[in-house]
């Protein structure tokens, strides 16, 4: 694999990309799980669903689209169906958990009109639903990079703000934090890194990234902050194995991505469970 790694740059932008992912999604995955929105992943991974389905189907239509990412158009779907999702949370302020699925629908709804207008599935779609390491660019790495930046200068600044509101909203408001303004860059963030992370571990297996390295640290952990740093370490445990076993069995990358992380699951329950002598 290092002769591979070093020959092809696509190896290379995969592995980087794969790295940055596995840092980004337990990150903002542990802020997720506390807040008890660990259904919003899926439900914007489906709304970036669209956006590349759209964004397929202007290129085989019009010109003037062909060689453009359809990363950018899942992103800015995405960040679209994150601002909606805090609108309908506004709107339904006793049912908020409402918000997600409606979103989802959407997603899934357009993603099929989508689809069928552009005469079904192509190679192309079929890599952003589960993955590929072939199709990740330079382009495609500069744009996670960006956004890891954004999202690590973010979360540092607004820390405080950001794990106040995660476990007593109420409390955040006494304490004079803007708790509809903070909302609205975490879910944000949110957007992107789902969207951004769609070339690695696919659209339909996105949240699992973010969702079951986290659940893995919370049976280890004795604090938020280790938490983080448990959860970011199984993430790049899992990115990183998932990527080598892929190559050496020419598997599915995201699908092997996410087995990975549920045996770690699996592994620190069973820990914990011998650990307590249960």
């Amino acid at each position: 694999m290092i002769d591979a790694f070093i020959q092809f740059e696509f190896l290379r932008n995969a592995f980087y990309t794969g790295i940055l992912i596995g840092f980004l999604a337990p990150l903002l995955g542990v802020f997720v799980v506390v807040r008890r929105l660990s259904l919003i992943a899926d439900a914007l991974s489906h709304v970036t669903l669209a956006g590349i389905a759209a964004s397929l189907l202007l290129e085989k239509r019009f010109g003037m689209f062909v060689g453009l990412s359809p990363i950018y158009f899942g992103m800015a779907f995405s960040v679209t169906g994150a601002l909606f999702i805090e609108k309908l949370r506004g709107v339904y302020k006793h049912y908020q958990e409402l918000a997600i699925p409606i979103i989802l629908s959407s997603g899934i709804g357009l993603g099929v009109i989508f689809i069928s207008l552009a005469d079904g599935f192509n190679t192309d779609l079929f890599n952003f639903l589960f993955g590929s390491v072939s199709a990740v660019t330079s382009a495609d790495f500069w744009t996670i990079f960006v956004i890891a930046i954004i999202v690590v200068m973010t979360l540092t600044v607004f820390y405080k703000e950001m794990f106040i509101l995660s476990f007593d909203e109420e409390h955040a408001k006494v304490s004079g934090v803007n708790a509809r303004v903070f909302h609205l860059i975490f879910i944000i963030m949110v957007a992107l890194v789902i969207a951004a992370s769609m070339r690695i571990v696919g659209i339909l297996l996105v949240s699992s990234l973010m969702t079951l390295p986290v659940a893995a640290s919370m049976r280890l952990s004795r604090g938020f902050k280790q938490t983080i740093f448990l959860a970011i370490l199984f993430g790049e445990i899992a990115v990183i194995g998932g990527l080598i076993t892929s190559f050496y069995l020419d598997l599915a990358p995201g699908g092997t991505i996410v087995i990975i992380s549920v045996l770690i699951l699996i592994t620190t329950i069973l820990w914990n469970k011998i650990r307590r002598g249960n």
